[in-house]
């Protein structure tokens, strides 16, 4: 695919994406422009908490379990992580991991305004770079949540001083930082566990690709659900929304998982995740 000779800015942020969503751009893009529709996500009957829909269904993705551990690998602002929450048995616990301080901070305000005491008490936030954590332990999750740093286009579409200095460098970037992620979430899966690998991002490069590489790499010991097999955990339920719930939306099918794009899920989006299970081949 032939891409502009701009370099950076403005221009070269629309040549890019126009170049990789065709005549579908300019509906995509004025989506992009518009005031995001969170929804109310509460967790016991508490706070509310206000998230994008497609994040929820992300999040609920995961098969929920009674027991064992969940790893949140960079959990803040929290929303997802209140998801993961509601979801887990009375024997289960959470590590919401944030490198960053402030973000960190931000992600221990979400937790203490809108969870109930014994549930927040099951949930230990930690500042790890989530990419080293297989230098002290693998196999050792049920469950975990990549929501990966991204591109974020709906944040630099409205920004001018970001997408005044948007070059598609930063995406070979960030997909070398997704990629040490989710080869690292992997190593700290134990077998039978299941990973969602999730971004905010638009081009292929920071969603299918990044998951494919883990196939390539693992072949037979990565299994993919996608499409409809990823929701049927949870994640097509409208009622577990909240009380504020509203319509399902559908995502589209992508090679390894979903995409929820706002131009036809009502805003809501861009949201990418795929659901990846680690196959215990002792078992077979």
């Amino acid at each position: 695919m032939k891409r502009s000779k701009q370099v950076s800015g403005a221009a070269a942020f629309e040549a890019y994406y126009n170049a990789l969503f065709g005549n579908r751009w300019t509906a995509l893009r004025e989506a992009l422009l518009q005031e995001t529709q969170p929804v109310a996500f509460s967790v016991c009957g508490g706070k509310p908490y206000y998230l994008d829909q497609a994040s929820i269904y992300a999040a609920q993705a995961l098969p929920p379990i009674d027991e064992g551990s969940y790893l949140d690998m960079c959990a803040a602002p929290g929303g997802k992580t209140l998801v993961l929450a509601s979801g887990m048995g009375q024997e289960a616990q959470i590590q919401a991991n944030e490198l960053s301080r402030a973000r960190r901070a931000r992600l221990l305000t979400v937790l203490d305004e809108h969870l109930p005491p014994d549930i927040s008490a099951r949930i230990e936030v930690t500042g790890y770079d989530a990419a080293t954590l297989p230098r002290y332990r693998q196999a050792y999750y049920d469950r975990i949540l990549l929501d990966a740093p991204c591109s974020s286009e709906r944040h630099v579409i409205t920004d001018a001083k970001y997408l005044a200095c948007w070059t598609p460098a930063r995406i070979k970037m960030l997909a070398q930082r997704q990629w040490a992620l989710l080869s690292a979430a992997f190593l700290l899966l134990k077998p039978d566990g299941f990973l969602v690998y999730a971004t905010c991002a638009l081009a292929d490069e920071e969603n299918d690709s990044v998951v494919q590489k883990l196939l390539k790499k693992y072949g037979t010991e990565a299994a993919i659900h996608s499409g409809t097999a990823a929701m049927e955990f949870g994640a097509a339920n409208p009622e577990t929304i909240g009380k504020n719930s509203t319509p399902p939306i559908l995502g589209e099918k992508t090679l390894f998982g979903s995409r929820f794009l706002p131009d036809t899920c009502g805003g809501a989006g861009p949201l990418y995740f795929s659901l990846i299970e680690k196959v215990n081949h002792e078992k077979l």
